[in-house]
């Protein structure tokens, strides 16, 4: 088959019958548009033709680039292309699989990077004013003044719930109109249900009430919770946008990212004593495997403690 359409084939198949996220699918497609034109410059156009000789050559080049590319990335490049192969061989479009003694790199194990509550504290109010500051926001209102309504709600929001930045760009209105939970969609279209805390609940409500009808009046009607200070709905770049330039505001001198916020939710429930099955649902985690990373960020934490309280630690 001819490459172009054996991706375009197992994109559908990923896609459709699989289910997973646009985000992932859109990954997958530019790691198989390199891997496609690779190929082409080397004659072949066919996937037929591919042999486990030409796929190990390719991922030895990938590993050997230079500037390097990071293992994540590497690892996912061969995911996609394993996932190519291993879905032409099993339709029977091929009959082997060429890259089937391909092994992914092996990743350092990174542990994610939480803030202390008391730098959450200060992101959030640097994010935007509580949700009891000021007065309601009517139309005309200065354009700061309902951006950082909005701000403050989006970070409040993050952290109440440990969603990823693309989950909260996604949200209806609608997903609120549950009392004290938050509808997410999550990857592959999962939903699942998420409490609120009554700060972000009221820092949501403060948002809806008094920003978000401005804000819509000066864009085309949508659902979207979160819109941009036009009217569109915010994007997950503008949203990674408002996270930084409160971190800047903050004068927190880590990175601060989006998933930032998603690891000190997850890292500040371990530590309060949460079970980790249970914040792997909240985290939409398919496997408890993914959550446990942060319980190494609890245990380096007890050992912090430790060795500042107890008089033989040293």
């Amino acid at each position: 088959m001819r490459l172009e359409r054996a991706v375009d084939a197992y994109l559908r198949h990923i896609s459709i019958e699989r289910g997973l996220s646009d985000n992932t699918v859109a990954a997958y497609r530019r790691d198989l548009a390199g891997y496609v034109q690779w190929l082409g410059d080397r004659g072949i156009d066919d996937s037929s033709a591919v042999t486990p000789e030409i796929v190990a050559e390719f991922a030895a080049e990938r590993a050997s680039a230079q500037p390097p590319v990071a293992a994540s990335s590497l690892a996912r490049l061969q995911s996609s292309v394993r996932g190519l192969h291993r879905f032409l061989a099993r339709e029977g479009v091929e009959e082997a699989d060429p890259s089937a003694r391909l092994r992914p790199p092996k990743q350092p194990r990174r542990l994610p990077k939480a803030l202390t509550i008391d730098q959450v504290e200060a992101l959030l109010d640097a994010a935007g004013p509580a949700p009891a500051a000021g007065t309601d926001a009517a139309p005309g209102a200065a354009p700061g003044d309902l951006v950082g309504l909005r701000d403050r709600a989006l970070l409040e929001l993050l952290y109440a719930t440990g969603a990823r930045v693309s989950e909260i760009v996604q949200l209806d209105v609608d997903d609120l109109a549950h009392g004290d939970v938050l509808r997410v969609r999550g990857k592959g279209s999962k939903e699942r249900i998420v409490p609120v805390g009554s700060y972000a609940r009221a820092a949501v409500d403060a948002y809806v009430t008094r920003a978000r009808p401005e804000l819509s009046r000066r864009g085309r009607a949508t659902p979207r919770l979160f819109l941009g200070a036009r009217g569109a709905p915010l994007s997950r770049q503008s949203a990674w946008l408002v996270i930084h330039s409160a971190a800047e505001r903050a004068q927190l001198t880590a990175h601060v990212s989006p998933h930032t916020l998603r690891h000190s939710f997850a890292t500040h429930l371990l530590q309060g004593g949460a079970d980790v099955r249970v914040v792997q649902e909240l985290l939409g985690h398919a496997s408890v495997a993914t959550t446990q990373i942060y319980t190494y960020v609890s245990v380096d934490a007890l050992r912090d403690v430790y060795a500042t309280s107890h008089p033989r630690a040293r």
